[in-house]
């Protein structure tokens, strides 16, 4: 990292655990070469074990953040994680359609791996309306897919049912994560050897199935943040969108296979 390597902003939730949010965020945006900003829209209160409370930034400090880091660097990519709060996704959400910022990747966070609400309900709804349409990615994983869409996610083409609904909302492009159809597969008994990796990325329209190997670890947090991000610094780099999610994939498989 450089003075002039890509400045990327995050704008995402604080675990002080480090394991996901704004530190994982930092992380691998360095990995990438690319200098990390960042704006933090609640201090959650978390470990490995669980989410056990947050406290959330308003509209108007949130913009505190991000206004004078605007003004000192040219922003090249944003990437987006936990927005709780309708104001905030409102406020997000003006920057980008007003092009003071470049359009993000989107990680919706909704809940925590271990059920704790991450975003209000009516903080979706406005999520949907206003910044959906403006985001350059989505990458829900399957939970968020389906909670998103009402569409159950069972198979490929289920994921192809939900990614054509998600571009129908607005989206111009989803990248539906299909780790938990695995994790699913697990719970009914089947086994993970042999078996794939199957995400789906929908680019306007354009349909790409990107399957990789299965990874045999133990449960790693921040997986989305990671991949969010790194996709983020990709296109930081000039990377087209197809290129940066394989790079990113190929980092955050990385990163679970030395947990091991």
């Amino acid at each position: 990292m450089t003075s002039k390597s890509p400045v990327v902003l995050t704008i995402a939730g604080f675990d002080p655990s480090g394991g996901a949010g704004i530190i994982a965020d930092v992380r691998t945006i360095v990995e990438f070469g690319c200098r990390p900003v960042a704006a933090m829209t609640s201090l959650t209160f978390q470990n490995a074990a669980g989410v056990f409370g947050a406290t959330h930034e308003t509209a108007k400090s949130l913009r505190a953040q991000i206004v004078p880091v605007m003004q000192e660097h040219e922003i090249a990519a944003v990437k987006v994680g936990m927005l709780p709060i309708a104001e905030l996704v409102s406020e997000v959400a003006t920057f980008v359609r007003e092009n003071r910022l470049p359009a993000p990747v989107v990680d919706p966070v909704l809940r925590s791996s271990s059920g704790y609400e991450l975003m209000e309900s009516d903080a979706v709804e406005v999520f949907v309306r206003e910044l959906l349409p403006h985001a350059r990615l989505l990458t829900p994983n399957i939970p968020e897919a389906e909670s998103l869409t009402e569409v159950e996610i069972c198979d490929e083409q289920d994921m192809r049912r939900a990614a054509a609904k998600l571009r129908e909302m607005g989206a111009r492009a989803v990248l539906i994560k299909g780790g938990h159809a695995q994790q699913r597969a697990e719970g009914r008994g089947q086994k993970a050897e042999g078996r794939e990796a199957t995400d789906l990325l929908d680019d306007e329209g354009e349909l790409r199935i990107l399957r990789g190997q299965w990874i045999e670890a133990p449960p790693v947090r921040g997986t989305g943040c990671m991949l969010s991000s790194a996709i983020a610094a990709s296109l930081a780099h000039g990377a087209d969108l197809i290129t940066a999610v394989n790079a990113a994939k190929k980092y955050v498989a990385a990163e679970i296979q030395n947990s091991n």
